[in-house]
């Protein structure tokens, strides 16, 4: 995968963060600002992926990037234990929160895999 390919893919994530967050925020009635962490963190990610579009450094923002995505899932993992939880009957509060948090972890899960692999092909090749 080229740099620009990657670089795209780092645009749209960060876009999906942003409409993970806004999703959250407006449908649950704006009820907590908490709601808007993925665009938060999607925000920066998605400067990142425009950033390395249009500059020779392109693959220092994708770690970058790639590294806030790292953080974003970490930060997400107790909604994905929220979900299974409630996936097998049990009952977890705010379940709203744990669908984006959910999300958000899937979404960069995938964003992490797709650098890896793009990260080991351009050493093998290079």
């Amino acid at each position: 995968m080229q740099i620009n390919k990657m670089a795209k893919l780092t645009v749209v994530f960060g876009g999906a963060l942003i409409v993970v967050g806004l999703a959250g925020y407006f449908l649950t009635g704006r009820q907590s600002v908490t709601a808007l962490i993925p665009a938060f963190i999607g925000l920066p990610i998605l400067a990142l992926g425009g950033a390395s579009i249009q500059t020779t450094k392109g693959t220092l923002f994708c770690l970058i990037a790639a590294i806030l995505a790292l953080i974003g899932f970490g930060g997400c993992v107790p909604g994905v234990i929220k979900l299974v939880t409630l996936l097998s009957g049990g009952e977890v509060a705010r379940h709203a929160a744990v669908y984006a948090q959910s999300i958000t972890a899937f979404l960069s899960l995938i964003y992490l895999a797709t650098y890896i692999r793009y990260k080991i092909t351009r050493n093998t090749t290079n």
